[in-house]
């Protein structure tokens, strides 16, 4: 019974060791890690976005930032030790270990005389007799008893003297720190222990399974619904205007579960008259195509009319309800639209390449959500292909503002770009009728935007040139340079309401064909990241190359220092085309940022096979299959551009018209300079 009571009673000694063992080590490492990390300031420092509200440090953005799921388990667990601590230390119930001397009262080694003199003056106290107590007679029977008995009789204190204990040597004893409860397996005890281990082996797993099969029979890993994808692969075309991607990014799931309630009606009513502009409605039969336009399902009107709203920054004129709305719609859509892309580049040939046209359309939506830019805007206009977009995302910007520096012949957003900031301060101040803080804010905005620089190569391993069938390796260094010495940083955009990381796309692609050969996502957010997957990457490169262990580490350690300079590694392999000479182009395409993105242009040789075999099987990227009997519908007649605005691309498009080229996601047999071989034309014909 005593050794009983004294494992219940090390119970929380128990579970404080054990929850001490990994918190106290994980406690100090976060805490050295918090103090040696630098508070960087990686967003955007002009007035609107300050007035915006999205980065100011209040109270209570500093105990949201803080709230972590990580850090309230933390306090949580320490709670929980400090409670344990408290009740260890003020516990009632002592355990009291069997002494004989110190229970009677008498120093060890005492006479005969003296132990009963000692046991009748605690009987006076402590018997029954004397005192009727429960608490005096469990004590008495218990403990003096028994310790009168130890000593008087010649043997067992001997034994108690020698050893330790009144029965002589006592072997091992074993015990398990648990509460007595437990111990006591029996009645309602039982029932208890029964049903904990019920709950925690067999129907906490089975709730979590089930919760789990549930989510994941609807969503994909980057909690996406899987009716969202199967809407996207099937509307997306290889011809998909940039100003038709809209049409395909509503038909979301996610927003056709957004409810339509009934007194949405009138405030939607309002709001279609301030975006009908936008809404690429034929003007000569305006009211055949509004009553078009009305007939649509109500969750795709509502989503549309929504996101026109963020396009034409009218988010003042909704009602708190539809404003709850606008929120969850803007909050989906950086994932709805890396979804959207994936479906746009995902391989749908033989060849295993994605569609170029879609893949921009779908960057030029993102960009113009982020920055609430309507997609007139970008409409090529004097001589810039952008049209005013990109001026429009600057602070205190407007259509007036950029005539005025149109005059100057700063017609295109590079232009003002390339200016120093002094001769651009002038123009801003004296031409553009900006003052000296609004100039300095433009200044800062465009200190914050990226500079990309590509330099790529594509060649076989260990083989001279390119050969049909070759699995062609490809090595792409991204640069990012920034005038205010930033890397990683986030997107000045005052209007979107959520924070939001700037990612790019890297696309090698034939613009001539539509095809993309090559893609990978980029974000230049986490440096320790990418410092380990270029090591790992250069490492095996070199590996498989035979080079040295010396050549190894010098490779990887020059790579490491690019990459803290703000460059990436992307690397990829695909194989090779029919032999020819391809014009390929290596797009950068910003997500956030608008005039931002880069382009390069590749020459790719292909030589007729003369090596024996081939260098690999067909290389074609995962993707979805088709079932038997079950074909893809395609369009046989391209989608000409609307006349609202046309991609900053589109010369590449006008080039596959003059040419007559056009394969949508296919790739001629044969290249050429131009478009194909020599020989290409008659055989298309």
């Amino acid at each position: 019974m005593a050794a009983s009571e004294e494992n219940s009673a090390l119970f929380p000694i128990f579970i404080l060791t054990i929850m001490a063992l990994p918190l106290v080590p994980y406690t100090i490492l976060k805490l050295c890690r918090a103090a040696s990390k630098k508070a960087k300031i990686i967003h955007c420092q002009c007035a609107v976005c300050f007035s915006s509200g999205k980065y100011r440090k209040s109270i209570f953005k500093r105990i949201s930032n803080f709230s972590t799921c990580s850090n309230l388990t933390l306090v949580l667990l320490w709670v929980i030790m400090a409670i344990l601590v408290y009740y260890i230390k003020h516990i009632r119930q002592e355990i009291q270990v069997f002494e004989p001397f110190s229970i009677l009262g008498v120093e060890p080694g005492a006479s005969d005389s003296e132990i009963k003199k000692s046991y009748r003056r605690l009987s006076i106290q402590y018997h029954p007799d004397k005192n009727p107590d429960p608490e005096a007679h469990k004590y008495f029977v218990e403990y003096i008893s028994k310790a009168y008995q130890a000593l008087t009789d010649p043997v067992s204190r001997e034994n108690f003297e020698k050893y330790g204990h009144p029965d002589g040597r006592q072997g091992l004893q074993m015990g398990i720190a648990l509460p007595q409860f437990l111990l006591n397996i029996d009645g309602a005890s039982g029932g208890i222990l029964l049903l904990g281990i019920v709950g925690v082996c067999i129907l906490l797993p089975l709730i979590m399974a089930v919760i789990y099969l549930s989510r994941s029979s609807k969503y994909t890993g980057n909690y996406v619904m899987h009716q969202t994808l199967s809407a996207y692969y099937y509307f997306m075309k290889p011809s998909l205007a940039p100003s038709k991607v809209m049409d395909v990014f509503i038909k979301a799931a996610e927003y056709m579960e957004i409810p339509v309630r009934r007194s949405d009606g009138e405030p939607l009513q309002k709001l279609f008259v301030l975006v009908r502009s936008e809404l690429n409605l034929d003007l000569k039969n305006i009211k055949q195509e509004q009553a078009k336009f009305w007939k649509q399902h109500p969750a795709l009107v509502k989503t549309e009319l929504l996101i026109q709203t963020q396009l034409t920054r009218e988010s003042e004129a909704l009602s708190p309800a539809l404003l709850r709305d606008f929120r969850r719609i803007l909050e989906l859509a950086p994932r709805l639209l890396e979804e959207i892309m994936k479906m746009a580049i995902i391989p749908r040939t033989p060849q295993g390449h994605g569609w170029l046209r879609p893949a921009i359309g779908v960057v030029e939506l993102s960009q113009s959500i982020i920055q609430a830019i309507p997609l007139s805007a970008r409409k090529a206009s004097g001589g810039s292909s952008e049209g005013i977009a990109p001026f429009l995302q600057l602070p205190h910007f407007s259509e007036v503002g950029v005539k005025k520096i149109a005059r100057k012949k700063v017609r295109t957003f590079q232009d003002l770009r390339d200016m120093i900031p002094q001769e651009r301060t002038e123009l801003l101040t004296q031409v553009a009728g900006f003052s000296s803080a609004e100039a300095q804010d433009i200044e800062i905005v465009l200190e914050m935007m990226p500079s990309i620089t590509i330099d790529i190569t594509c060649e076989t391993e260990g083989e001279e040139g390119i050969q049909e069938g070759d699995i062609v390796t490809m090595h792409a260094w991204i640069t990012l340079k920034r005038g205010n010495g930033l890397i990683g940083a986030l997107p000045h955009a005052p209007y979107f309401p959520f924070h939001k990381e700037e990612n790019f796309w890297l696309l090698l692609a034939d613009p001539v064909s539509n095809d993309v050969w090559m893609s990978q996502k980029l974000n230049f957010m986490d440096e320790a990241a990418a410092i380990t997957a270029v090591s790992k990457a250069i490492q095996e490169s070199r590996e498989g190359s035979g080079a040295s262990l010396k050549e190894i580490n010098l490779a990887v350690k020059e790579a490491v220092e690019k990459v803290k300079n703000g460059s990436r590694l992307i690397m990829g392999k695909f194989q090779a085309p029919f032999e020819g000479n391809y014009n390929l182009t290596t797009y950068c395409l910003c997500d956030s940022w608008i005039g931002c993105d880069t382009k390069t242009n590749l020459k790719v040789k292909v030589l007729k096979r003369s090596r024996a075999g081939t260098r690999g099987g067909v290389m074609v990227e995962e993707g979805p299959f088709m079932e038997d009997g079950v074909e893809e519908e395609e369009e046989v007649e391209e989608e000409e551009y609307d006349d609202d605005y046309e991609s900053e691309y589109s010369e590449d498009e006008e080039d596959v018209k003059g040419k007559g080229t056009v394969a949508n996601g296919t790739v001629p047999r044969k290249g050429s300079d131009g478009s194909g071989s020599d020989g290409s034309g008659s055989e298309e014909e």
